[in-house]
């Protein structure tokens, strides 16, 4: 199975969840979008552990079968759709959440998040293990 984390799925990864460790450790792949690095950069900088909490992540992306996505022009496409799909739908969500679903899609990755506005998002699968 592929794996797409988002910024609350790669937090909770982080604090040893046994459900989610077990499912990441398994996983065929798993994908960070870049917009998750930004918003967990973010974070780091705002919080009083920054150095630590980039070492961890830098360790992170160096595991086999971890890989940062950026963004393409098929993931800017689908964004576009998702974004105009959402507005008709009245269920607006974050930008950057519309940019995270717009690659967990493209990839054919499951999200795994712990934040219930991507349940608004047609077609994408979610994991809150």
């Amino acid at each position: 199975m592929k794996l797409a984390l988002d910024t609350s799925g790669y937090s909770r990864l982080m604090q040893s969840r046994s459900n989610l460790t077990g499912l990441v450790e398994n996983a065929e792949s798993v994908f960070i979008p870049a917009v998750t690095v930004g918003e967990l950069y973010a974070g780091f900088h705002l919080g009083s552990r920054c150095e630590s909490n980039q070492t961890s992540l830098k360790e992170f992306l160096n595991l086999p079968g971890v890989e940062i996505i950026p963004i393409n022009h098929d993931i800017a496409e689908r964004y576009g759709i998702l974004v105009c799909t959402l507005k008709k739908l009245g269920t607006p969500i974050p930008t950057n959440d519309i940019w995270i679903a717009a690659t967990s899609l493209e990839l054919g990755a499951r999200l795994v998040t712990y934040d219930a506005h991507f349940h608004h998002i047609p077609g994408l699968i979610t994991l809150s293990p």
